[in-house]
């Protein structure tokens, strides 16, 4: 094993973290608002890149054209799930965890069932897209152009996004709306709204970022499910509720993933990933950036 050969799978594994980050920025970003964790976040993500393909295959529309389609029809999405599902869900006055999961966890079932019957459990790809087959060379180093093209689009939507939090109404609003939901209604702000939005938000996120994947990667019914599964474990990293810790968790998570692969078979790459999160939960259990 080279310093070369490290060095590529530390690249690769950290545009894979970015991805990674993005996919979990949503669903800290939820988690942060509302303390509801979305067991439907990977669904979202299955959802954007059949949006992805069915752009290629019905419009020839190569997938960074069709990114900010997916991610306007997710936003949508998103708004609409937690104005016709999870707001009565928080209604509940007795056992309102359980309520919520498992309104999200019937939510990821139900968007999985359609998935197989309108779709097939076919495996499917987009065969030409501008970057496909195209690597870019960085002082030896090989980057594959879509995971390049996919950390460059996850940088710019993490620094949109603090911008977004940091500097607008909505982002103040946002905040408020975390910090007290009860005492934001005193000064006129429809914690509803709110709510809709920051859910909209965070599946617009996702939205990115599964069309972005479904540039390089095969677009079935489950295929949502294992990278759900990397981002819970990101925000338990990074500090559930904090946005930058979700981010920042997803770079760790890809450079974990990818140091492993180098020592371990490839089919035992999250072993990792999981080792790195225990470690985590028994010596810093707020995890690395957040709070208690």
């Amino acid at each position: 094993m080279t310093a070369a050969i490290v060095i590529q799978s530390l690249a690769s594994g950290l545009l894979m973290g970015l991805l990674y980050g993005l996919i979990a920025v949503g669903l800290a970003l939820i988690f942060g608002l509302m303390d509801v964790t979305n067991f439907a976040h990977g669904e979202f993500l299955m959802f954007a890149m059949y949006i992805t393909f069915f752009c290629f295959s019905w419009f020839a529309l190569d997938p960074l054209l069709s990114a900010p389609i997916a991610a306007a029809v997710l936003f949508g999405f998103g708004a609409f799930v937690y104005l016709a599902i999870i707001r009565f869900a928080m209604r509940a006055k007795t056992n309102v965890g359980m309520v919520q999961i498992f309104a999200t966890f019937g939510l990821a079932v139900v968007m999985r069932g359609l998935a197989q019957l309108l779709f097939t459990p076919d495996y499917r790809s987009i065969p030409h897209t501008w970057l496909g087959g195209k690597t870019v060379s960085v002082f030896g180093i090989f980057l594959p152009a879509p995971q390049l093209a996919g950390g460059a689009v996850s940088i710019l939507a993490f620094v949109g996004l603090f911008f977004l939090i940091k500097k607008t109404d909505f982002g103040k609003a946002l905040e408020a709306t975390r910090e007290d939901a009860g005492a934001v209604a005193l000064v006129g702000i429809d914690k509803n709204k709110v709510f809709a939005l920051g859910w909209g938000l965070g599946a617009a996120l996702v939205g990115l970022a599964g069309a972005i994947m479904a540039s390089f990667f095969y677009v079935y019914p489950d295929v949502g499910a294992s990278f759900a599964l990397i981002a819970y474990v990101t925000v338990a990293l990074g500090g559930f509720g904090s946005v930058f810790g979700a981010f920042a968790g997803g770079i760790v998570v890809g450079l974990v993933e990818a140091m492993t692969a180098m020592v371990l078979p490839p089919s035992l790459k999250s072993v990792g990933i999981y080792v790195v999160y225990l470690l985590v939960v028994f010596f810093r259990p707020r995890g690395l950036f957040g709070s208690i």
